[in-house]
């Protein structure tokens, strides 16, 4: 009710209206109408006073509100006005004296129970609340169904020689250790501090514990048969792995770790599970493609969807490699989920990189994403560059070989780059230098090294009958990779190499000395072999896994080392991610039989995770026809 009950009270008297005042008769008899409207005012206004005090003043059963002390008369007018008020009154009374009777007995109860059933019990409050956000969450959207490519030799692939069976095994009693010790000490987290036995996590995960060792890990347990790992592995990310999170992530290594292996796991593994997850996080990156130019940034958070670059990254650029290296994953979540987005963001950026000028042909490592310029003109086959020549020849060969368009602007960059960056040295070397302002730098990154592997993957399908050729230089890329592992005390690359004044092959910094269990030298050692079947190439990868075993081996993990050349090298004290998804996996192909994984029917990503090929002859791709170039 609103009336000018709230005005002040103090400067009108109400009348005494005792039951005995035999002037009350007579005075009601003969009282005129705005006096009657006045005492009325005045009658409500008491009123509402009081219905507010009911329920705002303290609760309790021993307060007596003052509307029911009031006289007869006031109860008899408030019964006028309001019929049932006294009635609900009383019940919303003892409903409130119920309600804090039950609530005092139960806390008795609880007072009485041990700490342990007050524990139990309150997980078991907790569980049944997140059973509950469970059945309210309707969860994603199904998926269309889709055929499932052919999937062959995900398994066994054991080798006929007893001493390759063996040293395969030796491998696989290398990857238990790695993923045993991460599961005891850094479970959850992005990677492993074998020395420290806990947690590890870099900028590019954003700090957050998004299980990237998991995530990573799961398509080498899976083909090496060490399935109840794999299962571990599975329910964690069923159970735990969630991209609602405040963390600004790498889109390029978000994109060829999480989405590459999660892809990876579905198509070995046929549970959907793993296809949904990748969906999500693939929704989560898409707002990174928000720019002027449709060149992603290279960093997003996975909440806001706020993009930015690298500060380092020449004025605001992105890096040829990270924007480059979308295009297989990305071809696969259109197929999975018949959204065109995800092919459409990758075709734009080859259609607008092919529209650009090319300093000879070659592709410099930045793009500023607002002005679609190329930042400082520094080109390179390993770090900043690299697996965007890769994707550009495993996107021909994903398609069945039908995307014709990849092929050509592979095959044009590979020109390039051996007219200007590819040199031999005066030892008989033959190495990928770096292009920097006009002038070759006469150095070789590890990176670099899974060059052998591309050209000798490449190397079918030359144009100008080169396949012989490009063969042959994969065979020296190895060779020289080789010779920078041989050269050191440990067996052990260095992270970068130089070709100069009588020193090749070996790093001349100390910032270039260490070696963090990178796989680049063994993936083209791998390729090698699977192309020509040279036993040396099994015998350098061999050493290689020995020198690994020896040096980089503690008892939580493996670690990366600071000097190769030392004969007493320090640990880095951190069991990268790729450790277990890469480098583990291409030693442990490299001593398996062919029918293993066989290349005609699987087409790993920079990350070394399989996906499957797709016959794109018979399939029209969601929103593909507006995206040829």
């Amino acid at each position: 009710m609103t009336t000018p009950a709230l005005l002040p009270l103090s400067g009108r008297r109400i009348p005494t209206l005792s039951p005995g005042a035999s002037s009350f008769p007579h005075h009601r008899a003969t009282l005129r109408l705005s006096e009657k409207f006045i005492l009325l005012l005045i009658l409500s206004a008491f009123i509402t006073l009081c219905f507010g005090a009911f329920f705002f003043l303290p609760d309790n059963s021993k307060h007596k509100l003052i509307f029911w002390s009031s006289s007869d008369v006031t109860q008899k007018a408030a019964a006028v006005l309001f019929p049932s008020f006294r009635e609900e009154e009383e019940s919303l009374r003892d409903k409130i004296r119920a309600d804090h009777e039950r609530a005092l007995q139960e806390a008795k109860e609880k007072l009485r129970k041990s700490r342990e059933e007050l524990q139990a019990e309150i997980q078991t409050e907790k569980s049944k609340v997140i059973e509950d956000l469970k059945k309210k969450d309707v969860g994603p959207k199904p998926l269309p169904p889709v055929p499932m490519p052919k999937v062959v030799g995900v398994s066994d692939g054991e080798p006929a020689d007893p001493d390759v069976k063996e040293k395969r095994d030796k491998i696989r009693e290398m990857m238990k250790h790695a993923w045993d010790s991460y599961r005891q000490y850094g479970w959850g987290h992005n990677e492993l501090k074998p020395l420290a036995k806990k947690g590890h996590s870099t900028n590019i995960f954003g700090n957050s514990q998004l299980g990237a060792s998991i995530v990573d890990a799961l398509d080498t347990l899976y083909i090496m048969g060490l399935h109840e790992e794999f299962k571990d592995g599975q329910e964690w990310i069923d159970q735990n792995l969630d991209f609602s999170v405040n963390a600004e992530v790498s889109v390029f290594e978000v994109n060829i770790r999480f989405i590459g292996g999660l892809l990876a796991a579905y198509y070995l593994s046929g549970q959907e599970m793993f296809k949904q997850k990748a969906v999500q996080l693939a929704e989560k990156l898409l707002p990174a493609f928000n720019t002027p130019t449709g060149i992603p940034w290279a960093m997003v958070n996975l909440k806001s969807g706020v993009g930015r670059n690298w500060g380092w990254a020449s004025a605001g650029s992105s890096i040829l490699a990270e924007f480059g290296t979308l295009h297989m994953e990305f071809v696969h979540l259109t197929y999975l989920t018949g959204n065109p987005a995800y092919y459409q963001k990758v075709m734009h950026i080859r259609k607008l990189l092919a529209k650009m000028d090319r300093p000879n042909g070659l592709y410099p490592n930045y793009l500023n994403p607002r002005t679609g310029r190329w930042g400082q003109h520094h080109t390179s086959v390993g770090g900043l560059g690299d697996s965007f020549y890769e994707y550009l020849l495993k996107a021909w060969l994903m398609s069945d070989k039908t995307d014709t368009e990849a092929r050509k602007t592979y095959d044009d960059a590979m020109e390039a780059i051996e007219r200007h960056l590819i040199r031999k040295s005066n030892g008989g070397l033959t190495f990928i230098g770096e292009w920097k302002n006009g002038h070759l730098e006469r150095k070789m990154g590890h990176l670099a090294c899974f060059a052998g592997g591309m050209f000798a993957l490449g190397a079918d399908g030359s144009p100008d009958d080169k396949a012989g050729h490009y063969l042959q230089l994969g065979a020296e890329i190895a060779h020289t990779c080789h010779e920078s592992y041989d050269r050191t005390v440990l067996k052990l690359g260095p992270e970068a190499f130089k070709f100069d004044s009588g020193l090749e092959a070996v790093a001349v910094r100390q910032n270039e000395k260490y070696y963090i269990l990178r796989p680049e030298v063994i993936e083209t050692y791998w390729y090698m072999w699977r192309f020509t079947h040279d036993p040396k190439y099994r015998q350098w990868g061999w050493e290689a896994a020995q020198a690994i075993d020896k040096y980089c081996r503690v008892s939580g993990g493996f670690s990366g080392v600071k000097d190769v050349y030392s004969s007493n090298p320090t640990y880095d004290d951190v069991q990268q991610s790729f450790f277990l998804a890469e480098t583990l996996k291409y030693l442990y192909l490299l001593f398996s039989s062919d029918d293993l994984m066989p290349l005609e029917s699987w087409v790993f990503n920079t990350e070394a995770h399989p996906l499957p090929v797709l016959h794109l002859a018979n399939i029209t791709l969601p929103g593909s026809e507006p995206a040829q170039l």
